[in-house]
């Protein structure tokens, strides 16, 4: 019920004119997102890398229906990349891009036109030294981006794909996208989504997530495991092992400002950990989907809110 309240909230234009109007909102805002602009973004990644972790940068934007907003995003991943080549950070640096921030859903043409700003991002990272990471959103979505996925694979065989293990459909998905090179983000999925497409118990998402992980850690691609539950991360390690893969044939990641301690405990036994890290102005979506994931988040955001007031 929390959750469902805190997804629909999401979609909400009133109550994220109250919620971005709470006199402690930026403070709480700042331990999730980087910062509004470029600059701030690129100085919190440059921080995360000198401790030792990798980063992946997101422009916050989603559901754009204006062309000239979804080129003007393309615009700002170009800028960002030019950025991280700049500063010598694209090494361990990737980003991740929302196919609907680009297009995807513009009345006319919307696939075209997230297909053709998509490969403009991927360009402009070729030439970076990096990486481009398609971000999956609700489940209708699925399908139009695995197959603009597919199309800019034939250029850039590198592009992940983020498979969210909560969709019935996942496991066959990671099943096809194993391969070798292929690079494969696995979540359990934040969206709100029906019985009719995605397990909803929490014990059926996590036995889904363990078993699309299983067949991504025997497969030949590169797996990134997205999670902060300890027993996922957990199991994950013992599937390598028994695999045999190095630790540099998969990879942790988790949010900026989620268990911070953990991340450092994961690059400091040897293995990949890298930060998903958003910044831009069009935060309120995000961050109250990062309250529908883990009730610990509500807590700190509400005792914020009991001290500040």
């Amino acid at each position: 019920m929390l959750r469902s309240a805190l997804l629909a909230a999401s979609r909400s234009p009133s109550l994220r004119t109250v919620v971005e109007k709470l006199p402690p909102t930026r403070t709480i805002i700042d331990r999730f997102v980087a910062g509004d602009a470029l600059a701030q973004a690129v100085a919190v990644c440059d921080s995360l890398v000198a401790s030792g972790c990798r980063v992946t940068l997101d422009h916050l934007g989603e559901d754009t229906l204006d062309a000239t907003q979804a080129t003007a995003t393309a615009e700002a991943y170009e800028k960002l990349l030019a950025a991280l080549k700049e500063t010598g950070l694209a090494a361990n640096a990737d980003v991740s891009v929302k196919l609907s921030a680009v297009g995807q859903f513009l009345p006319a043409d919307g696939e075209k036109v997230a297909l053709d700003n998509a490969y403009r991002i991927c360009a402009a990272a070729a030439d970076t030294g990096t990486t481009v990471t398609l971000d999956m959103e609700d489940h209708t979505t699925t399908e139009s981006t695995l197959g603009i996925a597919r199309e800019l694979r034939a250029d850039f065989p590198w592009l992940g794909v983020v498979l969210q293990a909560y969709l019935h459909r996942t496991e066959a998905d990671c099943r096809d996208l194993a391969g070798a090179g292929s690079r494969v983000r696995l979540c359990k999925g934040a969206y709100q989504e029906p019985a009719s497409v995605a397990f909803q118990r929490k014990r059926e998402v996590d036995q889904a997530f363990m078993r699309c992980l299983e067949v991504l850690m025997a497969g030949e691609g590169y797996p990134m495991l997205a999670s902060h539950d300890p027993r996922m991360i957990s199991h994950a390690r013992q599937m390598a092992e028994r695999h045999s893969r190095r630790n540099d044939t998969f990879e942790y990641q988790m949010l900026y400002g989620i268990r911070p301690d953990e991340q450092q405990r994961i690059v400091t036994r040897g293995d990949t950990m890298r930060v998903y890290l958003p910044y831009g102005q069009a935060w309120y979506g995000y961050f109250m989907r990062r309250l529908a994931e883990r009730p610990a988040n509500l807590g700190f955001f509400l005792r914020a809110l009991a001290t500040r007031s």
